[in-house]
């Protein structure tokens, strides 16, 4: 199959160039402007709304071309279980590294020694969310309304019908060809579409992390903020550093056979979009192209791996949520014994992976690790200042870990490493 290396798909060559450094551009503009202007900035947010619904408009299409074709790609249905084996395996291990690196840092840090907590209760966002099983996580799998799952962003579902029509379609001999060839040539046009989108991403990127700043109070806002948690932010970061850095990079490297710069560099309009949206579906239709004609990462991968990680992969999310429970325990004076910090390591990685089925997933799935050990619901309170700051910084962290992701799936289950990037 020939691969798409960088100039192709829609805006590689000639002006498409300047894409990158432009996004750079924007994002750098929208931090200084939104610190040094402040409430002001606030106004400019419909347009990085805007342009996040140009986003958000092409997921489901996308989702569902990407994964038929990239299972049609695949041939026999039967290469599905190897590649199928390999992405999960490599999703989990890398959640669990990501919670043993946060839990190692916030027992050494302490951040929560010596916070007041008096006067914390319980915040309304996460009030009458306790309840969510391992039931409610199977049930959120399929949705009787396959049309009402799209109209509502149910990525879950979607995944597990794309990924049941396409392997049955390759089943079918010529008649299924047909099919999977349709939604082939349906998924080169969403990327050329994405590729059209990303010319609003300078500008609204810019508005975006100019609003947020200036929602946040500006320079001012963002000090007092990081003043009062400076230490917990210093630890979540400090985690989240070490995955991005040096796990995933090793990954990249030595099981991925990829370069590392090379491959981060043809990623930065995946990573910054990630950074300024905190979003890991909004930005999934730029990862999957950045894959393909920056990486030249074959179709079979980037239209398989990164669809299935937006919603199970979440390395960033799931280190930070241990860090966040450990935290408040330390906060409350609570002494979190052996088994209990087993428990959190392992509801941290459950509930991370099951986020993509719950509303409001953040926020429930910090309900679940703190009800898992016996810790205060209320001290979600403590953090929800400065999770704004942090889940783009998580959610730029989640995306990394789907894109190298999709380099370590391509080389061990497929054999044959794409073009752009390899040593």
């Amino acid at each position: 199959m020939e691969t798409t290396t960088e100039g192709g798909n829609g805006h590689g060559g000639g002006a498409g160039r300047f894409l990158a450094p432009l996004i750079a551009v924007g994002a750098i503009s929208g931090i200084a402007t939104g610190w040094l202007v402040g409430a002001p900035m606030a106004r400019v947010a419909w347009i990085g709304e805007f342009f996040l619904g140009a986003l958000k408009m092409v997921i489901v299409p996308l989702i569902m071309a990407s994964m038929i074709a990239g299972i049609g790609a695949l041939g026999d249905v039967r290469r599905l279980g190897r590649t199928g084996v390999w992405t999960v395996g490599y999703y989990v291990t890398t959640t669990a590294i990501a919670v043993s690196i946060g839990i190692a840092l916030v027992l050494i840090v302490q951040p929560g020694a010596g916070i007041d907590v008096s006067s914390i209760e319980v915040p309304e966002t996460v009030k009458g969310k306790h309840e969510f099983g391992i039931t409610d996580f199977v049930l959120s799998l399929i949705w009787p309304n396959i049309v009402d799952a799209m109209t509502q962003m149910k990525l879950l579902p979607i995944i597990i019908f794309s990924l049941l029509f396409g392997g049955i379609a390759t089943t079918m001999g010529s008649r299924g060809r047909v099919v999977l060839d349709f939604f082939s040539a349906v998924n080169e046009i969403m990327m050329q579409m994405v590729g059209v989108i990303l010319w609003l991403a300078p500008i609204g990127i810019f508005a975006l992390i100019a609003a947020r700043l200036g929602e946040a109070g500006g320079a001012e806002g963002v000090k007092q903020t990081l003043k009062s948690l400076g230490a917990y932010t210093g630890t979540v970061l400090g985690g989240l550093a070490i995955h991005a850095c040096i796990v995933l990079p090793l990954l990249l490297r030595g099981v991925g056979g990829r370069r590392v710069l090379r491959y981060a560099r043809g990623l930065s309009e995946a990573l910054i979009s990630a950074f300024s949206t905190a979003s890991s579906a909004a930005t999934l239709p730029i990862t999957i192209r950045d894959l393909k004609a920056k990486n030249g990462v074959r179709e079979e991968a980037a239209d398989f791996v990164p669809p299935l990680g937006a919603t199970i992969n979440m390395d960033g999310t799931a280190l930070y949520e241990a860090v966040a429970a450990i935290y408040i325990a330390q906060a409350f004076g609570i002494e979190l014994s052996a088994t209990a910090l087993f428990f959190v390591f392992v509801t941290a990685t459950l509930a991370s992976i099951g986020a993509a089925g719950i509303p409001e997933a953040g926020l429930v799935t910090m309900v679940i690790v703190l009800e898992a050990v016996n810790l205060p619901i209320e001290g979600i309170g403590l953090i929800l200042a400065v999770d704004w700051l942090l889940d783009r910084f998580r959610t730029t962290v989640n995306v990394w870990g789907d894109a190298v992701g999709a380099a370590v799936v391509e080389r061990r289950a497929l054999g044959d490493p794409g073009t752009a990037g390899v040593a």
